[in-house]
């Protein structure tokens, strides 16, 4: 079997387009997650317990089952409820957020527990609520030290976002299967996309490894 390069370099544009979309997909998913996850992560440790429960419930429920599961849920079972077809657009972004909102909202629960018991008595004592308290002192402190983690979630969503590949959205695996499909190229094109999620998987570590230097070097800057 000829390994034909010539497919590689003509594939190579839609390829690209392909990983723009999936860049797109995942930013605007880790966006939503991270609102969500903050949310949750606070009503994690919340001292109302029906919240709490509420909190655990969802986080269970969402890391318990397949992303691809919850792909199809949000596609195929939101228009048996609303009466309306999901757009595919709609469906990734949304099923890929919520997912990633029950990851991050361990990762900031787990950051907000790090941090030191007096901030919050300090920030009671100056006359803040307890919502106060979180909103001003321990959460941003918190999610400066969880930036590499949410980096890591970043990277993992990207990969998985390939998922949504099977309710046709064109992101960088359904163009590989697209151009398959015409050219019969499986090696040629599986590599390309392999080569492609690899680059983008390797800049964003680096970028997130830059962040979680900045952010050291700030704060030993401020000490």
């Amino acid at each position: 079997m000829d390994f034909n390069f010539d497919l590689i370099i003509e594939s190579f544009p839609l390829l690209l387009m392909g990983a723009g979309v999936t860049i797109k997909i995942t930013t605007l998913s880790v966006l939503l997650g991270v609102i969500i996850g903050l949310v949750v992560g606070i009503l994690r440790i919340c001292t109302l317990k029906p919240l709490r429960i509420l909190a655990m419930v969802y986080i269970d429920f969402l890391r318990g089952t397949p992303l691809l599961v919850q792909i199809f849920l949000v596609y195929f079972a939101l228009p048996v409820i609303t009466g309306q077809r999901v757009d595919p657009y709609f469906a990734a972004i949304i099923s890929c957020g919520v997912n990633s909102g029950a990851y991050v909202a361990e990762i900031i629960r787990s950051g907000i527990q790090s941090i030191d018991k007096g901030q919050m008595e300090a920030g009671r004592s100056l006359g803040m609520t307890w919502l106060q308290t979180m909103r001003y002192v321990v959460v941003p402190q918190a999610v400066k030290r969880v930036i590499p983690q949410i980096g890591n979630e970043f990277i993992a969503l990207l990969k998985d976002s390939s998922l949504v590949s099977v309710i046709g959205f064109e992101e960088l695996t359904r163009r590989g299967q697209l151009i398959i499909a015409r050219t019969y190229g499986s090696l040629e094109i599986w590599l390309s996309v392999a080569v492609i999620y690899l680059v983008m998987t390797l800049t964003i570590s680096r970028l997130v490894a830059f962040l979680e230097w900045k952010f050291n070097t700030s704060r030993r800057s401020a000490a």
